[in-house]
């Protein structure tokens, strides 16, 4: 479970504040500092896994890319920042980011074509306040990788199942498509991807 203190701040407030502990993670929802959950190993393979296959891939393409270390997404106009599982950058835009250099933030979609997050117990948070601001946001493209089967109901059916959604801009509103099983995952970003959802979830020694 995440745990929430709930001092309303500003975002200039939380980049000031933020401690040096690279074993303790936080993000900034509306003004209120939330302490994530550390995550568990099966994440953590997922998430390692995702990132390298990501990255061959834009390296294979030769696109500006990079998945940095740690970095914030910060909604324009808003006291939020978020520490996606994965946030794939578009170098040359960065120069055009004001909070790049000093707080490795970003707050323009032309900075982001793809942001993944996977799916803890804080699950809500995913399927709909991130949903909602990366939407708002313009970012290309959005995945949610719920391998634990954690979500709602209506975003992962009944019985609830083991699924990828992949969230892609179309006139201002994601549409998404959902993949389970040996589906091959379906990327605007990454057209030529070949990954199935049982490739990603079997890095975290789970089966669909």
């Amino acid at each position: 479970m995440t745990q929430t203190l709930r001092k309303v701040i500003t975002f200039d407030e939380f980049a000031a504040w933020y401690p040096d502990n690279p074993r303790q993670r936080y993000e900034l929802h509306d003004g209120v500092i939330i302490e994530m959950s550390p995550p568990t190993g099966d994440h953590e393979e997922i998430v390692g896994f995702l990132a390298t296959k990501l990255t061959l891939e834009y390296s294979h393409l030769n696109f500006p890319y990079f998945i940095p270390k740690t970095a914030f997404v910060n909604p324009v106009e808003s006291e939020s920042a978020y520490s996606p599982d994965i946030l794939i950058l578009n170098r040359p835009n960065l120069v055009n980011e004001p909070r790049w250099k000093k707080e490795s933030t970003v707050s323009q979609a032309a900075s982001i074509p793809l942001v993944i997050e996977v799916v803890s117990t804080n699950w809500r948070d995913d399927y709909h306040k991130k949903y909602a601001d990366y939407e708002m946001m313009g970012i290309p493209e959005y995945w949610i990788v719920d391998y634990a089967a954690l979500g709602g109901r209506e975003f992962i059916g009944k019985p609830k199942q083991p699924t990828i959604l992949v969230c892609c801009l179309d006139d201002g509103e994601y549409q998404i498509n959902k993949f389970r099983g040996n589906d091959r995952i379906q990327s605007a970003t990454f057209p030529e991807l070949n990954l199935t959802v049982e490739e990603i979830f079997q890095a975290g020694n789970l089966s669909t």
